[in-house]
């Protein structure tokens, strides 16, 4: 890889690199700290060797006027093609694809900056110090990923920047972006699990349920018994990562949307830079892996992301279902305050305790007529309806 090394301004000053090795390691850690494992240096150096070929990567450290680095940004760059009417990107990229692509893109092809994680939902792709403005930080970024988009590609010209995805709680600051034009829009929640501090034990979280609903975890334990369930170690996920692809493209084949595909070779490598940072578990009957899951630890907080199943035998055994309440055992068991089951199965996810959370995304047309025409159509995106079924006594809702 040629170390891409760019000054676009003095102030701020940026350097930007197409490759995890060449970063500057002090100065990004010194930005990033260990809050959020997405942008550790581990996660992201797992994610470039399985992915490089397939996705480009850039890599920005922001400096203020004592070059102090001061912000850091995570880019992937995806190629989409239309030439049959549909944006793809091994599969679907997401739904603001399908609304912007009829529209906008046609049958053309476009390329995409993406700030963020596409494999992860969350504030994945941004970071910056207390010793910089939070407008001021999204400014600074909003303008590089405009000049980057400028930029002339080798594998063609860049059409759209997206950010993704913004928590709640981040609105106040990140909605600076609009006045950089980028329009906001939402698109399905995050379903997010909030432990209750009296829960010690999976017993007390039982406990906490009305009568339906822990009559319901506990069919569901039955159901699933005959699983062995066991906390795989890197020799264990090299011996079965073809099985782990092949159950994890099964659930992207019944999935609405993807964000984008992993493979096998990405599960190893995630295991290996992450160590207990990163749980993968797998799921055995006589012996045949039917099943996987992970976790992704992020202090107190952690991520239920990547999951396989074998459809033969979800139904019969509860595989996905078991999951989740093994997802709530993890929270509890590592004393954590918050567990994110992300989107999709909002429904079943809601009965086991998780609550929707509303996330906004931001996106950008390089060119300003374009980008004009794309407000309509992103803002016409909305969240799934679902039924919510809270599944816990008064005292715990």
């Amino acid at each position: 890889m040629t170390q891409l090394f760019k000054k676009w301004c003095t102030d701020p000053k940026l350097s930007q690199y197409d490759s995890v090795d060449l970063v500057r390691a002090d100065h990004w850690n010194h930005v990033v700290g260990d809050e959020n494992v997405y942008l550790s240096l581990a996660y992201l150096g797992a994610l470039e060797k399985a992915l490089n070929g397939d996705i480009d990567f850039r890599y920005t450290i922001f400096y203020n006027d004592k070059l102090q680095p001061v912000a850091a940004s995570y880019i992937q760059i995806m190629h989409y093609s239309g030439g049959d009417g549909d944006l793809k990107f091994n599969d679907t990229f997401c739904r603001v694809g399908d609304h912007i692509k009829s529209k906008l893109i046609g049958s053309i092809d476009a390329r995409v900056l993406i700030c963020g994680n596409v494999f992860a939902s969350g504030e994945n792709g941004f970071a910056f110090t207390d010793d910089i403005k939070p407008k001021e930080a999204y400014k600074m970024l909003a303008q590089s990923m405009k000049r980057m988009a400028q930029e002339k590609e080798t594998n063609g010209q860049i059409s759209f920047g997206l950010l993704k995805e913004f928590w709640p709680q981040t609105l106040n600051h990140s909605n600076s972006l609009e006045d950089e034009n980028f329009k906001a829009f939402e698109i399905d929640v995050n379903m997010v699990l909030n432990v209750h501090p009296t829960w010690k034990t999976f017993e007390d979280y039982l406990d906490s349920m009305t009568t339906k609903f822990r009559t319901k975890a506990k069919g569901v334990l039955k159901k699933s018994s005959d699983l062995m369930v066991i906390d795989m170690n890197l020799n264990q996920v090299i011996a079965h990562q073809d099985r782990i692809e092949e159950l994890y493209l099964a659930v992207l084949d019944n999935a609405e949307f993807k964000f984008g595909q992993l493979n096998a070779q990405a599960f190893v490598n995630l295991k290996q830079n992450l160590g207990d940072r990163f749980t993968l578990k797998g799921y055995f009957l006589s012996e045949k892996l039917v099943g996987f899951s992970t976790v992704f630890l992020c202090n107190d907080k952690a991520d239920a992301n990547y999951v396989g199943i074998d459809y033969e035998c979800n139904k019969e055994y509860a595989v996905y279902q078991r999951m989740l309440y093994d997802f709530v055992e993890f929270a509890i068991d590592k004393k954590l305050v918050q567990m994110r089951l992300g989107r999709t199965a909002e429904t079943l996810k809601s009965s086991v305790g998780a609550e929707p959370v509303n996330m906004k995304l931001y996106i950008r047309h390089r060119n300003s007529i374009s980008n004009t025409l794309i407000g309509p159509l992103v803002s016409s995106i909305s969240p799934s309806e679902f039924e919510l079924r809270p599944p816990f006594k008064a005292a715990f809702a």
